[in-house]
C-alpha cells in the first residue's frame, strides 16, 4: 500500500508499481470520483465531503475495499492507493485480508514531502475530463497547454486540489491518517521513501525498498 499526505505522489507511484508487477491497482479516490460522477446517493455524499477536504466515513470506505478485494483480479496481489486513512480502517483491512485472502499486507510504503511542496504540487495538478489522465504542470505537463496528450480532452483543476482544500486535507491527514504510519511501523512492514525527489528517483528508491519482497 501507498501511504503519505495529499500530493506526495502516491497515485503516480502506485500505478507504476502495479503496472510493472502485474498487480491490481486499487485507488479509492478513483472509486469515489466514479461514484460521484454516477450521481448515486453514495456519490453525492462522497463528492460533498471530498470538496471540503474531509474523509469519507470508515464504513463506506471499508465496504468499497471489501468489494474490490473480492474481484478475481485481486487474487494475484494488489497495490492499495488511498486506503487505509485511519487506524480503524487499517484494523478493518487486517480482518478483511484474513477473511478474503488468508494473507497479510506485505509492505506499507510511506512517501513524505514538506507541506508547502505538497500544496504547490496539488495546485499544479490537472486531470483530463475525457479519459481521466493525470498531469502536473511542474513535473509532467501536457504537450499542449490544457489539452490531454492521450485523448485531446480538456484539462481541469479538481476542487479538492485547490489550495484551501489541500490545506484542510493536510490538517485532516495530520490528525487522522498520520497515526496509520505508526500502526504499520509497529508491525515492521513500513518502508520510508523521500517523496520530494523527482518521480523516477522516487520509484527507484521504492523498488529498492521492496526488492526483498519481490524476490520472496
Amino acid at each position: 500500500m501507498m501511504l503519505g499526505p495529499p500530493g506526495a505522489g502516491k497515485g503516480t507511484q502506485a500505478r507504476r508499481l502495479a503496472d510493472d508487477l502485474g498487480l491490481l491497482h486499487i485507488a479509492t479516490g478513483d472509486i469515489l470520483r466514479q461514484a460521484a460522477a454516477a450521481d448515486t446517493d453514495l456519490g453525492r455524499q462522497a463528492a460533498a465531503i471530498m470538496s471540503q477536504g474531509g474523509l469519507v466515513p470508515d464504513a463506506v470506505m471499508i465496504g468499497l475495499i471489501a468489494e474490490r478485494l473480492g474481484d478475481p483480479a485481486a487474487t494475484g496481489g494488489f497495490v492499495l492507493d488511498g486506503f487505509p486513512r485511519t487506524v480503524e480502517q487499517a484494523q478493518a483491512l487486517d480482518e478483511l485480508m484474513r477473511e478474503q485472502t488468508g494473507r497479510e499486507i506485505d509492505a506499507a510504503v510511506y512517501l513524505d514531502a514538506p507541506e508547502e511542496e505538497l500544496v504547490r504540487r496539488s495546485a499544479s495538478r490537472r486531470v483530463c475530463r475525457g479519459c481521466g489522465a493525470n498531469y502536473n504542470l511542474i513535473s509532467s505537463p501536457p504537450r499542449r497547454e490544457s489539452i490531454c496528450d492521450a485523448c485531446g480532452g480538456g484539462l481541469y483543476l479538481r476542487d479538492d486540489d485547490r489550495e484551501g482544500t489541500v490545506r484542510r486535507r493536510l490538517a485532516v491527514y495530520r490528525d487522522l491518517t498520520h497515526p496509520v504510519t505508526a500502526y504499520y511501523d509497529a508491525r515492521g512492514c513500513l518502508r520510508r521513501v523521500d517523496g520530494l525527489a523527482p518521480p523516477d528517483q522516487v520509484y527507484q528508491d521504492l523498488r529498492r525498498q521492496l526488492a526483498g519482497l519481490e524476490r520472496a
